[in-house]
């Protein structure tokens, strides 16, 4: 323990030899110079852009034809915009001074900040491409630390104090340089993993040849095994022993199969819906009093999208163990029922012919699948029918079919004079009986 303290305490003395080292150095004319010309720089790049930055926002606004990507990249470009300038103008005042002075000591401050200047423009350019907000931050500020600490020369010294601040349990020693090794090498890998899983799973959604259930399963397969790969590989090129984490991950794996066992088993019928084809993305379903079809399958769940658009988040367990209908499982054609009466003065036959011939007006009735009109009973009030029809478009709802198919039996039967009754009542009177009214005060 002293020793790792007494490398610690000789890294920072090393590193404030050179910061007052280089502040001593600063006093002297030349250095003031160009330290003013770095405050004139600093003040021009914000009068510049003043005038230049509303200037390039409004034809910004003119380009509203382009692809969202260019958009984008321009609106950033418009954010580091003055960066770029203040860079540009310290590289005016290095060559400047080194056509007036030939020494290169005579423009090393000029030189060094026109160079962070560059690299933290490009970097924050650079770091656009990681999309997760919180982690395009540590990015930039990570690699911006990185490269002033490499530019100005203090970057053996800050690697040396890293290395000394660590913690030691018998053989096992953990720096603080390690584990921000681990970190950004981790990081990098689970970066390459994410775009390699996104074109993958480009392709493999394009891929006509396999069915959507396999292609989910493939994505999810192949995201479990590329994010696996990342984590594993990081932690061994930072020197980490794995063998250990494998008796670790052992224990905790126990632990979080008795606490987590609804998630695991959803996890479970989410690879056994996907493997048995039974539900996939765009069937038609219905469970309980929730109908709508597949939007997505996920881990631990399957999104259900109605025709009301609410998405009901439905676990994958519930798919397993409860009844459900697919209306499109093996193939799209859905046949409805509908029920009506009539009059017991209108003949059957007739009115079997006019329900069917309606029927097969409406659009999305399948006409090569013919409906059909059956009597199903001899009602208090009108003779039962039951009319069947087939669709093969049940996403676009049922109930809105057998309205239609509705509408065009009523104004059928208003053509034809059929007459659809309702209950009747009759009042006798008995003889003998008397019939009174109430006066009304």
């Amino acid at each position: 323990m002293e020793s790792e303290l007494q490398t610690v305490l000789s890294a920072l003395e090393g590193l404030w030899r050179t910061i007052r080292l280089n502040l001593g150095l600063l006093t002297l004319p030349v250095q003031l110079y160009q330290v003013a010309v770095l405050l004139g720089c600093a003040a021009l790049a914000w009068l510049i852009m003043r005038w230049l930055g509303p200037r390039f926002e409004e034809w910004i606004r003119t380009l509203s034809g382009r692809p969202k990507w260019q958009l984008r990249w321009l609106v950033v470009l418009r954010n580091r915009l003055s960066l770029a300038i203040f860079a540009l103008l310290a590289w005016a005042g290095s060559g400047s001074f080194a056509y007036m002075f030939t020494f290169p000591s005579r423009r090393y401050l000029l030189t060094l900040v026109a160079t962070i200047a560059t690299a933290w423009f490009f970097i924050r350019l650079a770091a656009q491409l990681v999309k997760n907000r919180f982690l395009r931050r540590i990015v930039i500020w990570g690699l911006t630390i990185y490269a002033t600490l490499y530019y100005i020369g203090y970057l053996d010294e800050t690697t040396a104090f890293l290395d000394g601040v660590a913690i030691e349990f018998g053989d096992f020693r953990l720096t603080l340089l390690a584990i921000l090794k681990a970190i950004i090498v981790t990081g990098l890998l689970f970066f390459g993993a994410r775009l390699l899983s996104q074109t993958a799973s480009r392709r493999i959604s394009t891929n006509q040849d396999i069915s959507p259930s396999m292609r989910v399963l493939t994505v999810k397969f192949l995201q479990i095994v590329l994010y696996s790969a990342a984590f594993f590989i990081g932690l061994k090129a930072v020197g980490f022993d794995l063998t250990g984490l494998a008796v670790l991950s052992g224990a905790i794996g126990v632990g979080l199969g008795f606490g987590l066992q609804k998630v695991v088993s959803n996890l479970v019928s989410g690879v056994i819906i996907l493997l048995d084809k039974s539900i996939k993305p765009g069937d038609v379903i219905s469970l309980g009093d929730t109908f709508g079809w597949i939007e997505a399958l996920g881990a631990r769940y399957v999104s259900v999208v109605t025709r009301d658009g609410k998405e009901y988040l439905i676990p994958n367990e519930d798919l397993i163990t409860g009844q459900v209908v697919n209306w499109s499982h093996s193939n799209e054609f859905v046949r409805l029922d509908i029920f009506f009466g009539t009059a017991y003065g209108d003949d059957p036959h007739k009115v079997r012919k006019i329900a069917i011939e309606a029927a097969q007006s409406v659009n999305r009735v399948l006409s090569f699948k013919a409906p059909v009109c059956h009597i199903t009973g001899f009602g208090d009030s009108s003779v039962d029918y039951i009319l069947r029809f087939w669709i093969r478009d049940p996403t676009e709802g049922l109930t809105n079919i057998r309205g239609n198919v509705y509408l065009a039996l009523w104004d059928a039967f208003q053509e034809h004079g059929i007459s659809i009754p309702f209950p009747q009542r009759e009042v006798k009177m008995l003889p003998g009986s008397v019939l009174e009214t109430a006066k009304g005060g």
